[in-house]
């Protein structure tokens, strides 16, 4: 039987296999990347989400723009005042913010750094390498956050005395340059993110540890560095307890230096919220600034091929 014989022949109806009974038909497959598109619903949770989540820092702005006896009105006020640019300038002069918001700048961007790399190099060592009592050491680096920071004061300001750092920044910068908290995310992340066949590759083309960390490591890892660094950032921006006893008012961290504005038989609520506002300025800056590349390379970083 030649080819030809098997076409249909012109004016013929072709007829297609039937289907057995019983068996449902298969429905077609969703397109790849297809766009999902959210409902009216979603929209409405959504915004009322922001605003709960921006009310507070409308709040701060209304009570820093008040003065103290319209802020302890019932109903309290709901809309800006007048006096917000006055409250502003009394506060940065009164607590000295311009040298505290510069310390807090050194010693949240030091510690932010050495965080995200120690963190990234530890991660790297306990999820990739091979070596004795990697399990051992990675659970004592677990076991650290079990143990609460008060504990470590009296020792940590004897020591920090000894060194000659006593209300010195170095005595902030230094027992925080990384966190058990960081080399767990960065090992978790790693673990799953930075397959086992790229460190190979690059140990049969020659490449030492430090050149495998530096050229396939950190290009993988730089999503959750973004995240680690932006944590980081505002955790040692926002620390009270520890500053608050290692630094003096002359040389003091941006809530250390609010605490001045506190002072007095009569407390001045809205001065201390122009305060808070301008040490939260710096901090919504860098998000507005740096948040887009925070939130792509996440979303890069969640992509798997």
């Amino acid at each position: 039987m030649t080819t030809d014989s098997l076409r249909a022949r012109p004016g013929t109806r072709t007829r297609t296999p039937d289907r057995p009974a019983g068996r449902p038909r298969l429905l077609p497959r969703p397109r790849a990347g297809r766009q999902h598109h959210a409902g009216p619903v979603t929209y409405v949770l959504l915004a009322l989400a922001a605003l709960v989540s921006l009310f507070p820092l409308y709040w701060t702005m209304v009570a820093a723009s008040s003065d103290n006896t319209r802020i302890t009105q019932t109903p309290p006020p709901f809309l800006p005042g007048p006096h917000l640019l006055d409250n502003l300038g009394k506060a940065w002069q009164d607590a000295a913010l311009g040298k505290a918001m510069a310390n807090s700048l050194i010693v949240a961007g030091t510690i932010a750094l050495s965080t995200v790399l120690f963190a990234t190099l530890a991660g790297f060592a306990f999820a990739k390498l091979r070596f004795r009592g990697r399990n051992i050491l990675l659970m004592l680096v677990i076991g650290t956050m079990l143990v609460p920071p008060q504990l470590g004061v009296v020792p940590l300001f004897m020591m920090m005395t000894q060194l000659g750092w006593s209300q010195q920044l170095p005595s902030v910068i230094f027992p925080t340059l990384v966190s058990a908290v960081g080399v767990f995310f960065m090992r978790q992340y790693l673990a799953e993110a930075l397959p086992d066949e790229l460190v190979e590759a690059g140990r049969v083309d020659g490449a030492h540890s430090l050149r495998i960390f530096w050229s396939i490591v950190l290009p993988v890892a730089r999503p959750a560095m973004a995240v680690l660094f932006m944590i980081t950032f505002v955790h040692a921006w926002n620390d009270f307890f520890w500053p608050y006893i290692a630094l003096d008012m002359e040389n003091p961290t941006v809530p250390v230096a609010l605490t001045k504005l506190s002072e007095g038989y009569i407390r001045d609520d809205s001065l201390i919220m122009a305060g808070a506002l301008l040490g939260t300025l710096p901090l919504l800056a860098m998000f507005l600034v740096f948040g887009r590349q925070i939130v792509g390379g996440i979303m890069q970083g969640a992509v798997k091929g």
